[in-house]
């Protein structure tokens, strides 16, 4: 009897064993790394979140260029890392690779669909967000000339782009929006020089506000509006502690949240024998709160009632579908003039 419950108790152990590895979250991120200040860090701050409120460590990795995607998913899946959370838009083509070859891992991308059963593909409305952030420049802007950098030229961040043109226009029909890209290729997410040298061209042409939807090469164009007087708007993360005073606001995406809410499901599925874990498509926008502008101590003295008034409103009309705003990824014509 005495060896029999040994026994039941020894199954007992390993079997809890088999359950808690079963929970390993890991994250890797897209190039820039986790200290982007930005969409990285964002992701970051979302695993340490999760870390501190539950006491469970997260192992995450930073990727050093695009042939190192598909190798550290296929490692970190050989290795029972689940979920395995993966960062950026050019993440797809790997996810799309490698999940189906690990039906009992479970992966979150971030920024892109991919159409598989054990992935969650988590968009955000940044066109919505970035109306907002339109609305507030437009409205801080003494010239009439505002400014937009984009990191890489690629359609998502068209989608920023779009989005600031169509609240700068709601604002001032007449304002005229400056627009640039940092690069073509993944490096343009880490050159804040650059972003900083178009920043200082935009301002040459008068342009007194620049939202920066840049990843880490917007850390230069704060910079740089900040050392010329000028104001910036934050992306992704909340950035506007990082030139206080000199940064309006920051259209933050809530990756944050994404990433922890995440990690939060698979836990639960862990502990509820065979409960799933719920893949598929997830958008958030406003109505989810899960885009936004921020106001805060550091930028107080920047936004009048008046345009916070106006952010409200507008917001609200867009939840409501009385505005509605362009999303290039499904017109690639943007339909507000841009000068």
């Amino acid at each position: 009897m005495k060896r029999l419950l040994l026994t039941a108790v020894a199954l007992a152990a390993l079997s809890a064993g088999a359950v808690a590895k079963d929970f390993k979250p890991a994250v890797i991120y897209d190039m820039g790394g986790k200290n982007d200040k930005s969409f990285n860090e964002a992701a970051y701050n979302g695993a340490q979140k999760f870390k501190k409120e539950t006491g469970v460590d997260f192992r995450d990795f930073e990727i050093a260029n695009d042939a190192q995607r598909e190798q550290a998913l296929r490692r970190f899946a050989r290795d029972g890392d689940n979920p395995i959370v993966v960062v950026g838009f050019s993440w797809a083509n790997a996810i799309q690779s490698v999940a189906p070859k690990y039906p009992d891992t479970d992966f979150v991308i971030i920024d892109a669909t991919v159409d598989a059963k054990n992935v969650r593909s988590v968009t955000f409305a940044e066109p919505e967000g970035s109306y907002l952030a339109g609305i507030m420049a437009a409205m801080a802007s003494k010239t009439h000339t505002v400014g937009f950098i984009g990191g890489m030229d690629v359609p998502l961040i068209r989608k920023f782009e779009c989005g600031y043109i169509g609240g700068v226009k709601h604002a001032d029909k007449d304002a005229k929006v400056l627009t640039a890209m940092t690069g073509t290729t993944p490096d343009a997410w880490n050159d804040p020089v650059k972003a900083g040298e178009i920043a200082k061209s935009q301002m040459d042409q008068s342009a007194d506000v620049i939202y920066a939807a840049a990843g880490g090469s917007g850390t230069g164009v704060l910079q740089a509006t900040a050392d010329a007087s000028k104001l910036a708007i934050g992306v992704d993360s909340n950035q506007n502690y990082m030139q206080p005073g000199h940064v309006l606001t920051s259209m933050v995406k809530r990756v944050d949240v994404a990433v922890e809410q995440a990690f939060k499901d698979e836990q639960q599925a862990v502990k509820d024998d065979g409960k799933s874990f719920k893949t598929g498509e997830q958008h958030l926008g406003l109505a989810d709160n899960g885009v936004g502008v921020v106001f805060d101590k550091y930028n107080k003295d920047l936004v009048t009632d008046k345009m916070k008034q106006a952010v409200e409103e507008a917001k609200q009309k867009i939840i409501s579908g009385d505005i509605k705003v362009h999303d290039y990824l499904t017109d690639d014509s943007c339909p507000y003039q841009s000068s």
